[in-house]
């Protein structure tokens, strides 16, 4: 179809749980219009979400989100007929991501971000594209085998984040006593641990894994098999932009449905990535399949 009799088409829409959207060209507003008057897009990205979001060993911004994102800004090229449109790449933390998207600075999030109700009373999400598990990772040495095994003890999380809260929530640690630190990101949350700041780092266990592969005696740690929370990551973009949702949606549906999706997830999962060419080994789970099986952008 002619862009002048039709922008986009969201073959993911019924999916999705939105109407089918079409968009004269005429018409565009929201992220949109923005990009196509400045012919540039900014991505929000995250220096140590490792292997979601990070930066290599010539500081430039890699992973599996990042390269789901970059699908989208292919997507936008050629549904605006924009083929040298300017991607600008925008550092953000846990703590400034939702404000630099709502005030306009990042038109796109790509991280590690846990889609959820809450955060969706600000912004909206696109098709979820991981499932995790909340849980702890410590040193082999320090006789932590339960996250019960914590009470007393000083923990480190990411400033920004929803670890806290939900360790304090859960009905085996609703009782105990921690202390909390924080890092400004995953890697100085790790690093706090790792220094013996903390006796553990509570975050999501992908993440968990990322930063162990990525340390100088990954052999050290381990990652405890309790869960406090099951919760889906997403990349974030504006509430009430039904044009760019519905881009958003087509274009990481399509990934989904074609298959593309198992190459992506392989390349940072289950082979060696950037900069030290560790393997995380994270293969697929069901929840994960599923995901990619059935695209939607429910949260917790």
């Amino acid at each position: 179809m002619e862009l002048k009799k039709l922008l986009l088409l969201t073959a993911t829409a019924g999916l999705m749980g939105s109407p089918l959207v079409t968009v004269q060209a005429q018409d565009l507003g929201g992220t949109l219009k923005k990009i196509k008057d400045t012919n540039s897009i900014t991505i929000g990205y995250r220096e140590s979400s490792i292997p979601f979001s990070f930066l290599d060993d010539k500081q430039q911004p890699i992973g599996y989100a990042v390269d789901l994102c970059m699908k989208i800004v292919d997507t936008v090229k050629a549904d605006l007929k924009l083929p040298n449109l300017k991607v600008v790449m925008q550092p953000v933390t846990s703590s400034n991501r939702i404000p630099l998207l709502r005030n306009g600075t990042i038109d796109l999030e790509c991280g590690s971000t846990t889609n959820s109700k809450v955060r969706q009373e600000q912004v909206s999400f696109g098709p979820n594209y991981f499932v995790i598990n909340v849980t702890a990772a410590v040193k082999k040495t320090s006789n932590i085998n339960t996250l019960a095994d914590l009470n007393g003890k000083t923990i480190s999380t990411t400033s920004g984040t929803t670890s806290v809260p939900l360790l304090k929530g859960y009905k085996k640690t609703e009782n105990i006593q921690v202390k909390e630190i924080y890092g400004k990101d995953h890697a100085e949350a790790f690093l706090l641990m790792a220094d013996d700041r903390a006796v553990a780092f509570v975050m999501d266990n992908i993440l968990l894994a990322g930063q162990i592969a990525n340390s100088k005696r990954p052999a050290d740690y381990k990652i405890l098999p309790e869960s406090l929370s099951q919760e889906p990551y997403s990349m974030m973009l504006r509430k009430d932009d039904p044009q760019f949702k519905a881009l958003v949606d087509k274009s990481i549906g399509a990934v989904m449905k074609s298959g593309e999706i198992n190459k992506i997830y392989a390349k940072w999962f289950t082979t060696p990535i950037p900069p030290k060419g560790l393997n995380i080994n994270f293969p697929m789970t069901p929840p994960i399949e599923e995901a990619f099986k059935n695209p939607s952008d429910k949260g917790v």
